[in-house]
Order: C-alpha cells, then sequence, then structure tokens
C-alpha cells in the first residue's frame, strides 16, 4: 500500500515537475523539484499509514460511560438532593431523637445539628480528595472506581434505613460516605478517563465528569420536588433513589479496564498495558499505532516513573504554575456563585417576586438550563481550544453577576429588574458551561504527566471542596450583611480567573501533557505562547 501510494505520487509529481521545469525552460530546476516532491511525498504517505486512528470500542465506553453515570451522577445528586426536602429532614431528627434518647433539641441545637447533616458531606469531600492520590497509586486507577462505586453504595443503604429505623446517625454515616466518595470521584475519575482515552478521543471525554455531576443535580430536583419523593413520607427514598445508577452500572464492573499508563509508567507491567491498549482502541497486535503509543509510554517512564507525592508536587518549581492553574480553576469555579445561586435560588426567585410554586419550578427550569449547556460541552471540548472557551466563560459570567447584583439591588425602582434578575441567572448558567463548569474538572490531567498526576490533582480538589465548604458557610451570612452585593466577590473571582488565563494557561487541546509541562516550567515567569 504504501509503495503504491508512493509510486501514484511518484509519477504525478514527475509530470507536475516536468511541465514547471519546461515552462521555466531550466533543466537543473526539474531534478530538483522532482527530489524535494519525492522526499515530501514519501513522508506524507508513510504517515498517513502509520497514523491508524484509535477506535471507539465498546470498552472504552463502557468504562467511560459506566463511571461516569455509575459515580459522578450520583455524587451531583448527592449534592443537590437534600434542598428540598430539608424542612421535613429537620423535623425528622427532632422527633427521632425524642422517640429514641428522650432528647429535646432547642433551635439553636436543631440547626447546629443539621448544619452537620449537611458540612458532612462537603467534610468527607476534602478527606477523600486527600486520599485519591495514595489509592490511585497504589491500587490503580481502576479499583478507585471501584471503591468511589462501594462508598456511594453503602451511604445508599444508610439513607434507605434511616428513616425506618430512627437513625440520625446513620443518616450522617451515610452523609460522610457519599462524601469520601465525592472526594475520590473529583480527584480520580477526570484522571481515569484521560489515561483510558487516546489524545485524539480526550476533547469529547474530557467535559463528562462535570455533565455527571450537572446530570444528577438536576435528576435530584426532580425526583426531591414536593410532589414526587421530597415529603415528609418518602425523602428517605429520594436521598437513595441514586443506588440504583450505582448498582446498574457497576454490574458490569469486571470488564471495566485499568489504565493503560499506570500499568506501564507506574508499575512497569508493560505486556498488561499492550493488552488493554488493544482492547481500548482495537488495534491489531501488529498494529504500529500501538507500538507508537507504547513507545511514547516507554520515553514518559524513562523520564520519571515513581509515583510524587504531595510534598514532592508543592516544592518543585517546574509544577507552581500548573498547581496555580488547577487551585485557580477548581477554587474560582465554586467561589464564582454556581453553588450559592443554586443552594439559594428558590429564595431569590421569591424575592424576584415569584410565587412560592413558581419559583420551585423556576429553580427545575435553572437546572434543566444548566443541564442543556452541560450537554453541550463535549461539542465545543471538540470544536474550540480550550483558553477561548475559558476566557469566554469566565468574562460574561463576571458581566452577568454584576447585572444581578445590581438590578437585585434595586429590584424595587422599576417593575421590569424582576424580570431582568431572572434572565441574568439564565444567561450565566448558560456561559459557566461554556468554560468555568467542565474545564477545571479536567484541566489538570492536561497539564500534568504520569508520575504528579495524581497527587496534582488530589491537592485540586482539596481545594475545590474546601471552597465549597466556604460558600455554604458563609453565604448566608455575607447574604444577611450585604444583601444581594453578596454576588460581587463572586463577580469578582470570575474577573480574576479571566485575567489569570489570559496571562498565564497555555492551550492544552490536542497536545499531550509532556508537550504543555516545557510551557509552563518556568513558573509564572513563563512566556504563553501565541497559539
Amino acid at each position: 500500500m504504501e509503495a503504491s501510494c508512493r509510486m501514484d505520487k511518484q509519477h504525478e509529481g514527475d509530470s507536475l515537475t516536468f511541465r514547471n521545469a519546461a515552462q521555466m525552460g531550466r533543466d537543473s530546476a526539474k531534478s530538483l523539484v522532482r527530489q524535494q516532491f519525492r522526499s515530501v511525498t514519501y513522508n506524507t504517505c508513510t504517515t498517513r499509514v502509520i497514523q491508524e486512528q484509535p477506535k471507539w470500542s465498546w470498552t472504552l465506553k463502557l468504562a467511560v460511560y459506566g463511571t461516569s453515570l455509575g459515580a459522578t451522577l450520583p455524587v451531583g445528586y448527592c449534592t443537590g438532593v437534600v434542598n428540598s426536602p430539608a424542612v421535613h429532614m429537620r423535623a425528622w431528627c427532632q422527633e427521632a431523637l425524642l422517640a429514641r434518647y428522650d432528647l429535646q433539641l432547642s433551635a439553636d441545637a436543631l440547626e447546629l445539628l443539621w448544619a452537620t447533616v449537611v458540612s458532612l458531606f462537603l467534610v468527607g469531600g476534602a478527606v477523600g480528595s486527600m486520599t485519591g492520590a495514595s489509592i490511585a497509586n497504589r491500587f490503580g486507577r481502576r479499583p478507585a472506581a471501584f471503591i468511589c462505586g462501594l462508598l456511594l453504595g453503602l451511604g445508599a443503604i444508610c439513607f434507605y434505613a434511616c428513616r425506618p429505623l430512627r437513625s440520625v446517625e446513620l443518616l450522617c454515616l451515610g452523609r460522610l460516605l457519599v462524601g469520601l466518595a465525592a472526594g475520590l470521584v473529583i480527584a480520580c475519575m477526570p484522571m481515569y478517563h484521560s489515561e483510558l482515552a487516546a489524545l485524539q478521543q480526550r476533547s469529547k471525554l474530557a467535559p463528562l465528569c462535570g455533565l455527571g455531576l450537572t446530570v444528577g443535580v438536576v435528576v435530584a430536583q426532580v425526583f426531591s420536588l414536593q410532589t414526587v419523593l421530597g415529603g415528609p413520607e418518602h425523602w428517605h427514598l429520594a436521598l437513595a433513589l441514586y443506588g440504583i445508577f450505582v448498582l446498574v452500572c457497576y454490574a458490569p464492573f469486571r470488564c471495566y479496564p485499568e489504565s493503560p499508563k499506570w500499568l506501564y509508567i507506574v508499575k512497569g507491567r508493560k505486556v498488561e498495558a499492550a493488552q488493554q491498549l488493544q482492547l481500548l482502541r482495537g488495534y491489531a497486535r501488529d498494529s504500529e499505532a500501538l507500538q507508537a503509543e507504547l513507545r511514547d509510554m516507554e520515553e514518559e517512564a524513562r523520564v520519571k516513573s515513581t509515583p510524587s507525592s504531595y510534598a514532592q508536587v508543592l516544592s518543585n518549581p517546574q509544577l507552581r504554575l500548573p498547581l496555580a492553574i488547577v487551585f485557580i480553576y477548581l477554587g474560582g469555579q465554586q467561589l464564582s456563585g454556581i453553588n450559592a445561586i443554586f443552594y439559594y435560588s428558590v429564595s431569590i426567585f421569591r424575592r424576584a417576586g415569584l410565587s412560592s410554586q413558581q419559583a420551585e419550578f423556576a429553580n427545575l427550569g435553572a437546572g434543566c438550563t444548566n443541564l442543556a449547556a452541560a450537554m453541550l460541552g463535549p461539542i465545543l471540548m471538540e470544536r474550540f481550544n480550550r483558553r477561548p472557551l475559558m476566557l469566554f466563560s469566565s468574562f460574561f459570567c463576571c458581566v452577568f453577576l454584576f447585572l444581578f447584583a445590581m438590578l437585585l439591588q434595586f429590584i424595587d425602582l422599576y417593575s421590569w429588574f424582576a424580570l431582568a434578575c431572572i434572565v441574568c441567572i439564565f444567561l450565566y448558567i448558560v456561559v459557566f458551561q461554556f468554560g468555568l463548569g467542565p474545564l477545571p474538572f479536567f484541566i489538570g490531567a492536561e497539564l500534568f504527566e504520569v508520575a504528579p498526576r495524581s497527587a496534582a490533582m488530589s491537592l485540586g480538589s482539596v481545594v475545590y471542596w474546601l471552597c465549597n465548604l466556604i460558600i455554604g458557610m458563609t453565604f448566608p451570612t455575607l447574604q444577611s450583611a450585604w444583601g444581594a452585593l453578596v454576588f460581587l466577590p463572586c463577580s469578582l473571582t470570575c474577573l480574576l480567573v479571566f485575567m489569570f488565563t489570559l496571562r498565564y494557561v497555555p492551550e492544552t487541546r490536542g497536545r499531550d501533557p509532556s508537550e504543555v509541562a516545557p510551557l509552563v516550567a518556568d513558573g509564572f515567569k513563563s512566556k504563553r505562547p501565541r497559539h
């Protein structure tokens, strides 16, 4: 095939060269052009043969979509499911403690207990993030995904059993278990997906973690409605319903592959890595594309194959800028106001002039808008570069949050300000999902090579959960003190993310982390390339 391609191109090149040389009247030009054309066509045809495109194998699809629906979706579900039935859950906590322990809580004590129930999820997320690197490095990416599913399954059992058994302890334990799972998911799942996919496939698969979280929040908003499962008799079913996704998606877990990069670079199990690559890419055993990927892994393993510790990652000056990018993106995503809007969207809609029922359905509409925009993520990531998307998203998030804060602050001046507030919320949600929503979850997998990747993404996950906790604990107090102006710091955060991206963040789309690493190796003195 290669020889035939060269012969056809050579014949075509000879004809073209002969005509050009005849026109110029110089025999030397004919010889020179023919020589150059042969060289170019030989390289082009050879490259075409060698660069076999990886296939979208069933093994790859099953692993990526299965873990997205069975792990990231339940995490998003657990994030949003307690908002609607919170009133009934508080009353049940009071009744359960009185029935079992003859303990009557005061209003302040009940508020503290509820704050504990809510915060255990965030605390578990931070702890799970810290353990993510050691679990992923020691046991593998696949076992880390299994542990996520196991913790989520145990949490669902606790939620289902807490109300019949009148056990507040089981409710708290369930929140802690799903929090631990959430921390592991944020730290490990984007890394697992990135290492399973070929370079050409990552743009489509990278946004799946953020998309799964968004889908989970919307599903939770639907099933936790008062008219569905959010009432006083069935709220425990709403909390545990995500267990169905875990059970279905983890049933074929034995078919999920291990990361070839972890097998080859970290553990040195080269034969197994080659077998996993064949399953994932659909390559033949003697495929040149397979050998090319194995050679790339060998080169990376030769540089450094031992996983980096937290201390090594934090002390390495070449990793300071990539770490700053991961921290600012994940922390900025949480401080940008998206969680505050969804935590308190019903009260915000009420203040904008809607009735209680209208506000509940407007909240569901906001969640559906968030989902619809998130589903554009894989398409956008495949067709557009990362930098323009993040710049566009962070800038317009800043604009819409600023307008929303000003309109809400002076909502009584004009009647149309209420409608404008709602429009700003929906526009903010849409542009958020263009960059600030999906990018922070997988940017670390595109910046770091295999050795420091797990530790760096675990540290970024810790920042994510700490900023989430800060929003959850401080937003109500600040809202009482500042009113609508509480969204101005969120707008400022988006502006800072925009300026940081403009100055320091390189383009990572279509590049292997080994190509990106030199671009950020000089830390904050690194010069951003023009392309």
